[in-house]
């Protein structure tokens, strides 16, 4: 097991958290947390509101989509654009530091990886089904169930490198998090992302604004825009494909009651399996802390 517990600072008492046992780790004031085999901890702070991020199901038909190859453009699109953004690496220099806020699968995290030779890979999620999932399609990476409207467990500029996508953002804490002259990955639904579902119902709306509002929040923390790129196309989906889109996000609780059993019924049906469009529209934006 790979464990980095340089990450880490207590939910308690913000110290700084160290290894105490090969699957224990603890802070000065002697709050003790346990890793689990797999490389994963749970730091919430007391009282944390008992929700449980996204759930088995959705993150399989996340997992299913991603596999099918739909959105490799947007991965690709992250991991050219943080090659730009990240400065030059020394030869004898090791390589940034990554963190993944709301990591989901770790589909996109592990492409990232692996295109900028991350020294050190931390998955943070609210969901322990996420983190455990992308904890095993990473090796080597350290997992942390943590709850992202909190002050984060993790220590001040621990990270070369943050990226969130479709996620939940805390501009405060992630500014305290990346280092200066860090960097931060932020993708953003354009409203033309997934319209056709959208029209139906199926999914939620996605504000005009929404990409001007990410900015703005961000930059009030201490972040500046260093590049942004726009990832739009047109997609041929199969019905079982727009399940998954349905299935997999904010949406999901909803659609299992009313559009997800009307789409799964195509899946058995006579319907060709690849006859629908599907718009796929983001912003992806790098913020130099």
């Amino acid at each position: 097991m790979s464990f980095d517990t340089t990450w880490f600072r207590c939910p308690n008492c913000l110290s700084a958290l160290s290894s105490i046992d090969p699957l224990v780790i603890g802070c000065e004031n002697g709050h003790r947390f346990d890793v689990a085999r797999q490389g994963t901890v749970t730091l919430l702070p007391p009282r944390a509101p008992r929700t449980v991020g996204d759930d088995h199901e959705m993150l399989t038909a996340r997992a299913a989509l991603l596999d099918s190859a739909l959105y490799r453009p947007i991965a690709e699109a992250i991991a050219d654009l943080t090659s730009d953004a990240l400065p030059p690496a020394g030869s004898e220099q090791a390589g940034p530091r990554l963190v993944d806020f709301g990591c989901g699968t770790g589909y996109y995290a592990a492409l990232l990886a692996s295109r900028i030779a991350a020294s050190s890979v931390l998955l943070a999620d609210r969901s322990p089904v996420a983190v455990r999932m992308a904890t095993r399609n990473i090796p080597g990476a350290s997992g942390v169930v943590l709850d992202i409207w909190r002050p984060l467990p993790l220590r001040d500029a621990a990270a070369d490198l943050a990226l969130n996508v479709f996620a939940p953002r805390n501009p405060e804490e992630y500014a305290r998090v990346v280092r200066p002259g860090g960097i931060l990955v932020v993708v953003v639904p354009r409203q033309r992302h997934l319209a056709e579902l959208r029209r139906d119902g199926s999914v939620l709306s996605v504000p005009a604004d929404k990409e001007r509002t990410v900015a703005d929040s961000l930059g009030a923390a201490g972040f500046e825009v260093a590049a942004r790129c726009r990832v739009e196309y047109e997609a041929t989906v199969t019905a079982e494909q727009r399940t998954h889109l349905i299935s997999m996000g904010p949406s999901a609780h909803h659609a299992r009651d009313t559009t997800t059993d009307a789409v799964s019924a195509e899946v058995s049906s006579d319907v060709p399996a690849a006859t629908r469009p599907v718009t796929v529209s983001v912003d992806v934006l790098a913020f130099r802390r």
